[in-house]
Formats: C-alpha cells, sequence, structure tokens
C-alpha cells in the first residue's frame, strides 16, 4: 500500500505514534488509509451539511475495513460572491482546492480518496487535485436542491431571484413579489436547482464514470442520497484493498475518451458554459491534448435533447432524475450513433460506461426528448471564432431565442462589471445594443469574475431578445440570453476587444460559429497604435500572484509552472 510509507517498519515508529495519538489501534496500521476531501462549509447552501455526509462516508469506510481521514477544502459560494468584489477570488479558489488536494493526499501518502463536492469551483478543483494525486478516486457530490415555488405555485429557482432584481428596478415587480422570490427561491440545502455550473459538472462527473449514476439529479438530503454516499464510501475501500488496483488510479479513469464524454453530455444537456472551462483546465491536469475547437465538432453530433432551467424554467434537476437521468441522457446519445460516446470507457464502478447505461431508458418523453424530437440538432454550446476572438470564445447556444442566433449591433463599453451593472441599471443599454464588458478576464479581473447581474439584469429589464453581452470574463451557469464570454485574447493581454469603441458594429452568428468586430484593419491599426492599456489596481496578495501566473479562459485558466 502506499501508505506503507508511513505506517511500516521500525523506523516509523514515530510516524505511529502520532497516528494512534488520533486513535489508531494495531489492527489499523494494515488497512488501507482512505482521504475523505470534504467541502463542508456553512455559508454555502450546497454545502452546510456535508459535514452530515463526511460522518456516514467515516463510518461506512471504517464498516468496510478501511481508515478514513477527513479533510476539508475551502468553498466560494458564486452567488453570495456575486456582483461585488468577492467574485474576484472565486475562480482562483479552484486552484487553492487543487492545491489542497494534492497537498493534503501526498503527504501523508493515503491509499485512495473519496470526494465530497457539490458547487461551481469545487468539483472542478477537487478533479484537478485528484488527477495530480492519480490514486482510486469516488466523487459523491452533495447533490441538487429542489425547485422554490412562489405562492401561486410557479416554480422558481436562483436564476428566477436575480432576474426579479431587474424586473423590480424596472417597476414591473412589487416589493412584495420580490420578497415572495427571495424567500422561496432557494426552499432547502444542495446545489441550485437548475442546470446551473454545480450541477452541469456534477453529472459530467457521471459521463467521466468518477462517479455513481444519479450522482448530478438525485437530490440532496435524501434517504436517496445518503444510500448514494454509503454505496462510494464502501466501493472506494474495495478499490483500495483491490490487489493490483493501477487499473482504477484516477487518470486511468479521466482519460481522453472520459474528457469527450464530458462534453458529448455537457452538449445534450445545455450545461453551463463554465463547464468549458473547467473541462479544458481538467483536460490538462490529465495530460489530454484538447483543443477548444473540437467542442464545435461534438457539438455538430450531439442532439440537444434536455432543456433545464436557466433555459427552460420549467424543469430542474429533480425533474431529470425523474425522467430516467443522466444514464437516460446517456443512452439516447449513443441511439445516434455508436462513434459519438466511447462506450468502452472504464467506469470507478467497474463497468464500461456502456454496461452502465445498456438499460437506462426515458421515462419522460417531455423532460428528456428524444433524437428526433430533440430541441436541436446541434449541441447546447458554442464556440465562436473571429477577429474578436481568435483564440474562441463560449456561448451558452441553449439558452438563445432564434432571432439572437444570427445578430448585428452597436457596442456599448464598460470596463469592469460595476461599470456595467450601473449602466443597465440607468438605461445606458437600449435595443440592438451589444454590451461589451472587459478587463474581467482571468488575468485583468483578476480571477474572471462572472457576470450574472448584468445578464439577469438584461433580462429582467425585457431586453433578453434584443440585447447581446459580450465579455472576457465569465457567466454563471445560471446565465441566458445571448451572452457570450471567455473572450480570447482577453483585454489585459491585448485581446482586440480592448479596442472596441461605443457605436462600433459587432456581429454575432451562432450556426456559423462567428464572433466579428466589423471594423477596418486600418481603423484597428491605428487605435493599437495609440492604445494605453487599462489596468484594475489589486491590492490582494494572492490575487496579484494569480494575475502573474494564469493563462487565458481559451487554455482553461490553469496557473503556470514554468516562467
Amino acid at each position: 500500500m502506499r501508505s506503507d510509507i508511513i505506517k511500516k517498519g521500525f523506523d516509523k515508529a514515530p510516524h505511529r505514534s502520532l497516528l494512534r495519538a488520533t486513535g489508531l489501534k494495531d489492527e489499523d496500521f494494515d488497512k488501507p488509509f482512505i482521504g475523505i476531501a470534504n467541502s463542508y462549509i456553512d455559508i454555502i447552501p450546497g454545502h452546510f451539511f456535508l459535514h452530515e455526509y463526511g460522518e456516514i462516508v467515516k463510518e461506512a469506510i471504517r464498516e468496510a475495513g478501511g481508515v478514513p481521514f477527513v479533510f476539508n477544502t475551502i468553498g466560494v459560494d458564486d452567488g453570495i460572491a456575486m456582483g461585488h468584489d468577492g467574485m474576484l477570488y472565486s475562480l482562483p479558489s479552484r486552484e487553492i482546492i487543487a492545491d489542497s488536494i494534492e497537498t493534503v493526499m501526498n503527504a501523508h501518502k493515503l491509499d485512495a480518496m473519496i470526494c465530497i463536492p457539490n458547487c461551481d469551483k469545487i468539483v472542478p478543483g477537487m478533479i484537478m487535485g485528484a488527477l495530480r494525486v492519480n490514486v482510486p478516486t469516488i466523487f459523491v457530490s452533495g447533490g441538487p436542491m429542489p425547485a422554490g415555488h412562489k405562492k401561486d405555485g410557479t416554480p422558481i429557482d436562483l436564476a428566477t431571484a436575480f432576474e426579479a432584481v431587474g424586473q423590480f428596478n424596472d417597476g414591473k415587480m412589487s416589493e412584495e413579489e420580490l420578497k415572495d422570490i427571495e424567500c422561496n427561491a432557494c426552499p432547502s440545502g444542495g446545489s441550485c436547482s437548475g442546470m446551473f455550473t454545480a450541477n452541469s459538472m456534477n453529472t459530467l462527473c457521471e459521463a467521466m464514470g468518477i462517479a455513481l449514476p444519479g450522482n448530478g439529479t438525485v437530490l440532496a438530503m435524501t434517504p436517496e442520497r445518503i444510500e448514494m454516499v454509503k454505496k462510494a464510501a464502501k466501493r472506494i475501500v474495495e478499490l483500495a484493498k483491490m490487489e493490483n488496483n493501477e487499473k482504477y488510479n484516477f487518470k486511468n479513469i479521466l482519460n481522453e475518451k472520459a474528457v469527450h464524454n464530458a462534453f458529448v453530455v455537457d452538449m445534450a444537456m445545455g450545461g453551463s458554459s463554465n463547464t468549458v472551462l473547467h473541462m479544458l483546465a481538467i483536460a490538462r491536469e490529465a495530460d489530454v491534448e484538447y483543443k477548444i475547437e473540437n467542442i464545435n465538432k461534438i457539438a455538430e453530433k450531439v442532439a440537444h435533447i434536455a432543456k433545464i432551467s436557466p433555459s427552460l424554467t420549467t424543469v430542474h434537476m429533480k425533474d431529470i432524475d425523474d425522467a430516467g437521468g443522466v444514464n437516460a441522457v446517456m443512452k439516447e446519445v449513443s441511439n445516434r450513433g455508436n462513434d459519438i460516446l466511447n462506450l468502452d470507457a472504464l467506469t470507478i464502478t467497474g463497468e464500461t460506461l456502456g454496461e452502465r447505461i445498456k438499460d437506462a431508458y426515458i421515462k419522460d418523453t417531455s423532460i428528456i426528448h428524444t433524437n428526433d424530437n430533440a430541441y436541436s440538432q446541434v449541441g447546447g454550446l458554442s464556440i465562436l471564432f473571429g477577429n474578436l476572438a481568435t483564440e474562441g470564445a463560449v456561448i451558452k447556444a441553449a439558452g438563445i431565442v432564434d432571432s439572437m442566433r444570427h445578430f448585428k449591433g452597436s457596442a456599448i463599453c464598460f470596463n469592469s462589471q460595476q461599470e456595467a451593472i450601473a449602466g443597465i441599471m440607468s438605461r445606458k443599454v437600449k435595443a440592438g445594443d451589444v454590451v461589451v464588458i472587459r478587463y474581467e478576464g482571468p488575468k485583468g479581473g483578476p480571477g474572471m469574475q462572472e457576470m450574472l447581474a448584468p445578464t439577469a439584469l438584461i433580462q429582467g429589464m425585457g431586453l433578453g431578445e434584443s440585447v447581446a453581452l459580450i465579455t472576457d470574463g465569465r457567466f454563471s451557469g445560471a446565465t441566458k440570453g445571448a451572452s457570450i464570454g471567455h473572450v480570447s485574447p482577453e483585454a489585459a493581454e491585448g485581446g482586440l476587444i480592448a479596442l472596441i469603441e461605443d457605436g462600433d458594429e459587432i456581429e454575432l452568428d451562432v450556426d456559423k460559429h462567428i464572433l466579428q468586430l466589423n471594423v477596418s484593419d486600418e481603423e484597428i491599426a491605428k487605435r493599437k497604435a495609440a492604445y494605453k492599456p487599462y489596468k484594475n489596481e489589486v491590492k490582494s496578495k494572492w490575487l496579484k500572484r494569480y494575475q502573474l501566473l494564469v493563462s487565458n479562459a481559451s487554455n482553461g485558466a490553469v496557473l503556470k509552472t514554468e516562467l
């Protein structure tokens, strides 16, 4: 066992002495040591109950003959950090989480790991750390919360609450209605109930074979979820005890086949645009060379068969679970051709992906559509290229009305999210405009803030079908509309987005994958010659380090390891 390094031999008497201080007995030194990476934190609705999951996992590991060691990672709630400078810390927290997983697991030479994440950057951060450690690892998330309901029974969620701010600001909603939504949008613990970033990543864990079926859809804090947690704990001990278990080392599960399968499911379910950012970073940690343009090739093959909030406000993760879950989605996707999913990919439970989904079926075709009755015959995400995004930009095509798939508009520019929020709320933005928010990329922000507040304001003020938004920042999974993020190169590294002026024509064509500034080359050259970079003042020492080392979004916003 890997842990023999800290527990076997006469020279390890001091090590064993310290371990005995934690409660270990003689018989424990022949058992596998299992790390339990828990992201319990009180301030995040998807995490405040995870210490209870941790205790359940500890007990199940002991019963199965392992020795459990719980350790914690940090977490940032994007909804609470939204719209102020707290969001600068959101994406950088992914790197801290990955580093903490690597640090604890490798410093103590633990044999295997179970990860208990739930939200946003915490899932990809744990995955990235697990890839560095590369021991048998299983993921079991906290699970989604149910949808909320207004007093009249209308289903609502966090996206409803953000959009309500714009409606209230525009005089279209009373204070009483706003309070009703505030009090009922997030009714209990769990990751926010739509196909936002947390649930997108938790479903992709199923697609990659690193979690049990239902990981992305079975509700939090239910008996079904508790059984899944116990089952995952027992399985990780089985793997740790197994002779020659190298085949289950994390990089042998999460490999090129798994990365491809993740993007396929992302397309079929219209996941958050953040999944592109995170999956590119995960691919790098997995030593998989993955070009961002490959995503469009997958989109051409994969029908968009499940629309979930925010794309369809009446459908939430519980509905997907009732309709057959992610397995049913994958089964239907595979019916379109044997070359779409890598069905021979190994899963952490021992079977191939094809074996896992062979008996799955759609239980409700009004929730999970068939390929023939798909929302679109192409996937729910699109990568755009053009002079504005020579290295790519991302749009959640699943959340766009047809009239906005090809759009030309007049630029109105803001050098920060705060400027944009103020401009939108003061009605500077009109139908036919393209809102440009720049210097919010990984390096420019720094930290690549999510832009749910401005996009929700645009929706709430009734401009969602007449205004586009582009940014070198990113979006919450709750964002909908013609919102283009991850523009690369970003403004802070000299990207063309920095040279846009108010009134310039910007062209968007989702179907042709185009994002273009319709300004002459001569004029662009003139602007470059006169350009003076804008720079956000950064006081935080951590964010300054991050700014020096981070790559742009099309490279996963990963940190350089060599200068």
